[in-house]
């Protein structure tokens, strides 16, 4: 009993998580004014190689993820705007804005 009990809670969980990716619309690219903008900014590579990104709302930068083929906003602080030590340079283009449902 207590094993399905922990398995149901453990999917809970993860299924909680994964919706808190999905619910954040920013998630699937910018919206308008955030997209087709040039931008600069300070990346410590702390979730591997740059692939591009944007500022969005509430000064927050939002990052491609290769790997998962989605952006993910950056909780940890690793992209600044202003440099400091640890940091390097990074430019881009942000994407069109994308229209939601």
């Amino acid at each position: 009993m207590n094993a399905r009990l922990a398995a149901l809670a453990g999917a809970v969980i993860l299924a909680g998580g994964l919706a808190g990716c999905a619910t954040d619309e920013h998630f699937y690219g910018p919206t308008a004014p955030y997209g087709d903008v040039d931008y600069d900014a300070y990346y410590d590579g702390s979730y591997g190689p740059f692939y591009g990104g944007y500022w969005g709302p509430g000064d927050q930068f939002y990052y491609w993820s290769q790997d998962h083929r989605h952006y993910h906003r950056d909780v940890g602080g690793h992209f600044q705007r202003q440099g400091r030590e640890g940091f390097n340079p990074v430019h881009g283009h942000a994407p069109a804005a994308t229209r939601r449902r």
